[in-house]
């Protein structure tokens, strides 16, 4: 998952203070702020103190706004040697490392990855798709924050999220089950469901294809043969057609 020793991960970390600064909503007016941005960053460890926000997290979303600003955005990996690289005299080593780290486990940045969308250079623009198991992973740990704090139970939208992430990964149940199970049973067993359901739904979805080609009649009359609305067949056909398109 991590490549490169000095890389921050963005994989499920133990959530940091709600204050830090990944979590912080944006200034007022729309503008793209932490804070002033330093000059340089301090030296020496490269950690704030406890519960405070990094400053050179300013720093970077004054530079990178597209990718460090309002709104979060993955980071490709090998980001950390590309900012070395850009700015060898301005960026410390371990200030860096300490901010990103702060950086990619706050609530905010594992949102952007249980979005799944993919990976961005310093620009902003996509380089590289996520790997299935980084968008479960932040899921999980986004909803398990949440969950923390809401009086409701919140699994049944993180199953319905874990379905989205399987179907949008192109990968059979069982190859993506052994990226993404882990040690935590009950996040497992949800998962299953939500997989399980998931091949269900597409089994069924394709004997309703099948019977449709055989038929030889209209979208609307198969609906009617069927007790369903021919806007809701349609969108089964074509949602069958979509995963036969996929494993074609």
């Amino acid at each position: 998952m991590n490549p490169n020793a000095s890389e921050p991960t963005d994989a499920a970390a133990p959530a940091p203070a709600e204050s830090d600064a990944g979590n912080r909503p944006p200034a007022r007016g729309g503008r793209n702020r932490r804070g002033p941005a330093p000059q340089r960053a301090q030296r020496g460890g490269g950690k704030p103190p406890a519960g405070a926000p990094h400053p050179m997290l300013d720093q970077l979303a004054a530079l990178y706004p597209a990718l460090f600003g309002a709104e979060f955005l993955p980071m490709k990996r090998g980001i950390f040697q590309d900012l070395l690289e850009a700015h060898p005299d301005t960026l410390d080593k371990d200030g860096l490392k300490a901010a990103l780290a702060l950086h990619t486990r706050s609530t905010r940045y594992l949102t952007a990855v249980a979005s799944g969308h993919p990976r961005c250079d310093l620009s902003g623009q996509p380089v590289e798709d996520l790997a299935p198991e980084h968008v479960h992973h932040a899921l999980v740990e986004v909803f398990r924050r949440r969950q923390g704090r809401a009086p409701q139970d919140l699994r049944p939208k993180l199953r319905q999220r874990i379905e989205q992430a399987f179907e949008a990964s192109g990968l059979g149940a069982e190859a993506y089950a052994a990226l993404v199970l882990t040690r935590d049973e009950a996040v497992n067993a949800l998962t299953q469901e939500a997989l399980d359901a998931v091949v269900a739904l597409a089994a069924k979805d394709a004997a309703l294809l099948r019977a449709f080609e055989a038929s030889g009649k209209t979208v609307d009359e198969f609906a009617d043969m069927y007790g369903m609305g021919g806007a809701d067949a349609n969108r089964t056909l074509e949602r069958a057609r979509a995963r036969a398109a996929k494993t074609a």
